[in-house]
């Protein structure tokens, strides 16, 4: 099936056209809404049975593997995002009738995913060493190092998965379906990370709070359908993806903190008074460090273009 109207040409985003053309013959909106939520049901059943699972072998290690505040439990909270993968595969093969590997483009350029991973992570790592630097003298205490490091590769492998299905979801996915039905970048680049921003709002959270992460969300996703846009392959994507997601989880995390069971640095459990508790939940949306934030994003997405060269 063609497109009902043509988009703007940007000469930048041709190798787009080949990414997004085995999601032409069954490019329905109403079939994407109904993987959408397919893909959404199933992941949710899936981690519904692993969780009961995990209960019934060990209802402590349930409960490490929902806060993820130790190394392996985050280690299988992350693998637990390849059962999204698969229902993914599922959906495309049965509802679209197309390759699941249509999903990740040419296997020739995935192989971008490395000097992405790389480049992305060359940034994180001068963050790091640069000033102003990390108050190391404010760090409560740090794993074991031998330990950490035996954990590692595993660690890396978790996250290639939790992040190489979420990039099969958003900019495989949703990004190849919008496209081959609008083609406008506008529609392609927009929409599916409206979702991947919505999804990262955090219940319990302060509404403040929220609208950060969510800004923070919204422009990293672009960033990563941009790089998918440019190679025509999820490769680069899921290598920034994935050293950004290294970033996060592998270095610094406040003690007993959800998520913080890979971190090699462990500063003290934050805990805030009332007063700038009541400060955060009025103040303004787009401050100073969200600012910080935004620029680191556009700093590895510069690098990774450099380090792929596109």
């Amino acid at each position: 099936m063609t497109a009902p109207w043509s988009a703007p040409s940007i000469p930048a985003y041709a190798a787009h056209e080949s990414f997004v053309a085995p999601a032409r013959y069954r490019c329905q909106i109403g079939r994407l809404l109904i993987g959408i939520l397919l893909a959404e049901l199933l992941f949710a059943f899936g981690m519904s049975g692993l969780d009961r699972l995990l209960l019934r072998v060990s209802p402590s290690l349930a409960d490490a593997v929902y806060y993820g505040d130790t190394g392996v439990a985050l280690i299988l909270q992350l693998l637990s995002f390849g059962m999204l993968g698969l229902a993914l595969m599922l959906i495309v093969t049965r509802l679209h009738l197309r390759r699941p590997v249509s999903l990740f483009g040419p296997w020739d350029r995935m192989r971008l995913m490395f000097p992405a991973f790389f480049g992305a992570a060359a940034v994180y790592v001068l963050i790091q060493i640069l000033p102003p630097w990390i108050d190391f003298h404010g760090i409560e205490s740090h794993r074991n190092i031998a330990a950490w490091i035996a954990l590692l590769p595993f660690a890396l492998l978790a996250l290639l998965v939790q992040t190489g299905a979420e990039e099969m979801f958003y900019r495989g996915y949703i990004q190849q379906q919008i496209a081959a039905r609008l083609p406008d970048p506008r529609v392609w680049l927009i929409l599916p990370n409206l979702l991947f921003a919505w999804v990262h709002w955090e219940q319990g959270a302060e509404t403040v709070d929220n609208l950060r992460y969510v800004i923070w969300a919204f422009c990293f996703g672009l960033a990563c359908s941009d790089l998918t846009a440019r190679s025509g392959s999820l490769g680069p994507a899921i290598g920034l993806h994935m050293a950004n997601n290294a970033y996060a989880f592998l270095f610094f995390a406040d003690a007993g903190a959800l998520d913080s069971g890979l971190a090699l640095f462990l500063y003290p459990e934050l805990t805030l008074t009332e007063p700038q508790d009541t400060i955060d939940a009025i103040g303004p949306v787009v401050t100073p460090q969200l600012l910080m934030e935004l620029a680191l994003i556009l700093v590895a997405w510069l690098a990774t273009r450099l380090a792929i060269r596109r």
